[in-house]
């Protein structure tokens, strides 16, 4: 049965898909659809041939959707991160560091929204992202089909709210640390479009994990807005238009930690401030919008989708307390504007081949302006001249893929294709990368998946400084060490092997295995005061472990739980040679480390209990054996675990809207946990984990 067959028998009308024609038949037919329904089924027809493009053969996919996020202690003013860590495999770490790591990678991950690349921006304390826009996540690791390039750790597909049930959503969230969070969403749709929009605000005092194990930070204020928007038009039942576009601009103070002894007393016969009282401050913004035409006939699908974004970081120093704790202070400013075209297809040549193509090509443009003050001599408090160091860079990236999905059997599918890339930016490189996977499922409730993969991982271009070390010469700011060899993709070979098992009709079971062997592999650390990242290359490594992820869903209880053991390991340090101490990076060269984000065990779990039919209580809780610190990463921090928990009860206060009342408290036992210490490779400062904190949400449908 060709596409439009199998869309006319969804719609139940054989003769016209006409959406006009098919809503007369309903009004004149009381056993037809009704008015909307043609509109529905089309776009979940449309939606589906959209998932269809994408295949998730081999991969480890594990997805929560809208009802899973509300169930949390946060509900949906849960931050994006702190989601992500119920899924398998993902451990905590600080905002400065990069949030959250994934299979024991620093970063390396992908975001799509509705099937279109978000590009990765300049790397920052707040998400882009709000929860509030989330109708499903699914998170793809393990090895990839040919269609994902680029960043391969894991990808982060994101559906968003589309608009069919008219009507909207306000909430207020407050509680500890001055915490206000403000958001609403609308929805709608009419006979050919649906629409949804969201925006919200925040205000806290505690924007960036605190410097130290106190319950207050000082100096940690942030506001934040985002706001989404998406909109799409269905043209005829086998082709649609949709956009999407969103904005966050987010204002931080670093937070400061007291008691701290500067290196030089005096700065130009000045006396050093109290370490508690700097004014240290980084503002973000980024924005992007995509466009995408879908549309299939007869067995094909196929996507065209440019987009854009935006990014900006700027650092703001305090003059005075940066030189006198660090003997550098630098006012850093990074802005990147991406543009990009993706293009998916996919061709049902018959019930055992579905074939699948594409292309991707992205073009960077980058602008790094940093000004630098130091001192002249270690032993004069004079302030140098400002050392200026502005520098711009293009840079592309395209990428082709060809893959099948093969129907071996009822019960074994194997896809397998290859992947080209390019890149032309500081370095230039490509590499033709195959990939293959199978998935076999011997019963209706076993399923095992198998993979390999050859990856090519660009640096990301947004990051990398030219960093003019001659500048600093003779002052405070010149590094120990001179060289500085340019930074160069990652190349992989990735292997995984899992299962899935269900159990009777509420539990689920999976376990899941990898190992990763790499070549020019790619890290990240902060180097200096300012919170954004630096990438560097170990010249050899390697990534193994495994995960195991147990669910249980009943009519009143619902809860999970996942462990994942890990390890992460590089050697010789062959790219910014210069942000490392010299007996460090001389270790290195001869000894494989840890890298700073490994972490050997992870574990998160929790649940949801319906007391009531109108009352639900929940515990959230993560943890782990803390990251790595000390000399080389040779050490690391203590075990640390923390237990959230909420009450919500819904209220029928108005005719056909609901209000709801949540009460939840972020780490329930008050337990003092620190994700970094300040010392690890490429670690800036100290970093500890939300001490209790309460909070109210009252959350209103209309």
């Amino acid at each position: 049965m060709n596409a439009r067959a199998r869309l006319a028998c969804v719609a139940g009308i054989m003769a016209c898909l006409c959406p006009a024609c098919a809503m007369a038949q309903a009004a004149a037919d009381d056993t037809g659809p009704q008015p909307g329904d043609l509109h529905i089924d089309i776009e979940k027809y449309l939606r589906q041939a959209r998932n269809d493009l994408s295949p998730k053969t081999g991969t480890s996919a594990y997805t929560v959707d809208q009802q899973t996020i509300d169930s949390l202690p946060e509900g949906e003013d849960t931050p994006l991160d702190k989601v992500m860590l119920q899924m398998p495999g993902v451990a905590e770490d600080s905002a400065a560091s990069g949030l959250l790591h994934i299979r024991g990678e620093h970063a390396n991950v992908q975001y799509r929204l509705n099937g279109i690349l978000l590009p990765e921006g300049i790397l920052g304390l707040g998400d882009v992202l709000d929860s509030h826009i989330i109708q499903s996540a699914t998170l793809l690791d393990g090895v990839l089909p040919a269609q994902y390039g680029w960043k391969t750790a894991g990808v982060m597909d994101i559906d968003t709210k589309t608009g069919f049930e008219n009507g909207g959503n306000a909430s207020v969230m407050v509680g500890s640390n001055g915490t206000l969070e403000e958001s609403g969403s609308y929805a709608g749709s009419g006979d050919n479009f649906n629409y949804f929009l969201s925006a919200s605000h925040l205000s806290s005092d505690l924007g960036i994990e605190n410097t130290t194990g106190s319950a207050n930070a000082i100096h940690d204020h942030t506001e934040q807005n985002k706001e989404f928007g998406y909109v799409d038009y269905i043209i005829n039942p086998m082709q649609r238009l949709q956009i999407s576009a969103g904005s966050a601009l987010s204002y931080f103070q670093i937070p400061n930690n007291p008691g701290q002894t500067p290196q030089f007393p005096t700065i130009n016969g000045i006396p050093a401030p109290n370490s508690a009282g700097l004014n240290e401050r980084q503002f973000e913004s980024n924005q992007f919008i995509s466009a995408a035409w879908q549309g299939g006939v007869d067995g094909f699908e196929m996507q065209l989708a440019p987009y854009i974004r935006n990014s900006e970081t700027h650092f703001r120093p305090d003059l005075i307390g940066d030189l006198a704790y660090n003997g550098i202070a630098s006012d850093v400013q990074y802005n990147d504007f991406v543009m990009g075209l993706q293009n998916d297809n996919s061709w049902r040549i018959n019930s055992q081949h579905t074939l699948r193509a594409g292309f991707m090509v992205q073009n960077d443009n980058v602008q790094s302006n940093a000004t630098s003050w130091t001192l002249l001599d270690p032993a004069d408090d004079t302030i140098s001249p400002p050392i200026v160091d502005d520098h711009s860079k293009t840079g592309q990236l395209y990428g082709l893929y060809l893959q099948d999905e093969w129907k071996l059997t009822d019960k074994l599918t194997m896809n397998y294709g290859a992947r080209f890339d390019d890149m032309e930016q500081y370095v230039s490189a490509n590499q033709l990368s195959p990939r293959i996977g199978f998935v076999y499922k011997p019963t209706d409730t076993t399923t095992l998946h198998w993979g390999y993969a050859r990856t090519f991982t660009p640096p990301p271009i947004e990051l990398i400084s030219s960093a003019d070390i001659a500048g600093f010469s003779g002052t405070t700011g010149e590094p120990l060490v001179t060289e500085s060899s340019a930074v160069k993709p990652e190349r992989a070979n990735s292997y995984d092997i899992g299962a899935t098992q269900k159990l009777g009709n509420h539990w689920v079971i999976g376990n899941d295995a990898y190992y990763k062997q790499v070549d020019d592999l790619l890290d990240e650390g902060q180097f200096g005061a300012a919170l954004i990242l630096t990438p560097f290359n170990y010249e050899r490594g390697y990534i193994y472990g495994d995960e195991t992820t147990v669910t249980y869903t009943g009519e009143k209880l619902k809860a999970y739980g996942n462990f994942a053991v890990s390890r992460a390991m590089g050697t010789n340090v062959i790219s910014g040679q210069f942000n490392f101490a010299p007996d460090e990076l001389a270790y290195i060269q001869n000894h494989y480390v840890h890298l700073d984000h490994d972490q050997t065990y992870t574990m998160s779990a929790g649940a949801t209990y319906d007391v009531l039919n109108n009352t639900t209580v929940g515990l959230d809780a993560h943890g782990g054996s803390g990251l790595r610190d000390g000399f080389a990463n040779t050490g690391h921090l203590p075990f640390y675990g923390t237990v959230d928990a909420s009450i919500e009860q819904r209220l029928d206060l108005i005719p056909h809207d609901q209000t709801a009342i949540r009460f939840s408290v972020i780490n329930l036992f008050d337990t003092p946990y620190e994700l970094r210490n300040g010392s690890g490779i490429g670690v800036g400062a100290p970093q500890w984990g939300e001490r209790r904190g309460f909070f109210v949400t009252v959350a209103q449908r209309f």
